[in-house]
């Protein structure tokens, strides 16, 4: 699909499995969110430009590669998507967090958000936005949105599993977004869940159901 990146590294495909499965406990689950996000991250940066310093080694003065511009900053669709913020953070000790607080109205499957905090100069920053599942695409679009009401015109989007319909809906409305997968799913349910994915990733995540 144009504009959309799935990441088949084989540790990212076999950690995905694990999570699929019904019997994994709530602690797995948990760890393993923790362990595939960094993959993700690792992926999903892969382009950042670098810039060169010089710095001194044991040995020598040399020209060595660092990160180039502001710090980025990972915006989290609540509540789901602080699970992958940890393993993020694991990566990237330094990028900035935003909260986006954005739920699914379960009748009308709309996004209605309720909270929204982020840095002050977020539009001058590259931002990545996570959510473990793209589903109809309603939450992940209202939060995208929001960020380019801020100013932000370096966005990427980021999840575990994507419905071929949320990507549609999702490219329909932000063309200029790529998004990053580790999965494309075979489709939605009637209530809007993807099939066959893992279930509702919060709930699994923070053991409320």
């Amino acid at each position: 699909m144009d504009g959309v990146t799935v990441i088949n590294h084989p540790l990212v495909q076999h950690k995905l499995t694990k999570m699929r499965q019904k019997e994994t406990s709530t602690a797995g689950f948990r760890r393993l969110l923790r362990e595939i996000s960094t993959l993700l991250c690792y992926e999903v940066t892969r382009d950042l430009e670098l810039t060169m310093e010089t710095i001194e080694t044991p040995m020598t003065t040399m020209e060595a590669p660092v990160l180039e511009g502001k710090k980025l900053v990972f915006a989290s669709i609540l509540r789901a998507g602080n699970g992958l913020l940890e393993g993020m953070l694991d990566l990237v000790p330094s990028a900035r967090v935003s909260h986006i607080g954005v739920y699914r109205d379960h009748d009308t499957l709309e996004a209605i958000e309720y909270f929204f905090k982020a840095p002050e100069d977020i539009g001058e920053r590259l931002v990545i936005v996570v959510d473990p599942m793209l589903a109809t695409g309603n939450s992940s679009i209202a939060a995208v949105d929001r960020l380019k009401e801020r100013g932000v015109t370096n966005i990427r989007f980021l999840c575990l599993l994507a419905a071929p319909e949320g990507i549609e809906n999702f490219r329909k409305a932000h063309p200029d977004v790529p998004v990053y997968t580790a999965a494309i799913d075979s489709h939605l349910n009637e209530k809007g869940y993807i099939v066959p994915g893992l279930g509702d990733a919060g709930d699994r995540m923070y053991g409320t159901k």
